[in-house]
């Protein structure tokens, strides 16, 4: 289990919002084989679809609570419906 000190429900709506403005201003790149690149605020993570379609992050966030932007990011993008 993830550790988590404070509200999560606060942490939850923060990491929400970081995930919109990635995805809004285009800092996720699509590469080959369910991997992303997303451009944070503090460096560049890769993000991994695995084949049961959970996402996994290499940013110290995702390491320790399981959970981030850039990960959310990718799945905003990948679940948007296509127009």
């Amino acid at each position: 289990m993830h550790r988590y000190r404070g509200d999560y429900s606060q942490y939850k709506a923060r990491m929400l919002e970081k995930a919109k403005k990635l995805v809004r201003n285009n800092r996720v790149e699509p590469l080959d084989g369910g991997r992303y690149n997303v451009i944070g605020d503090h460096g560049t993570y890769n993000v991994v679809q695995g084949p049961d379609g959970r996402m996994a992050c290499s940013c110290p966030g995702y390491r320790d609570k399981g959970l981030c932007s850039h990960s959310t990011a990718v799945e905003m993008l990948v679940k948007k419906p296509r127009r």
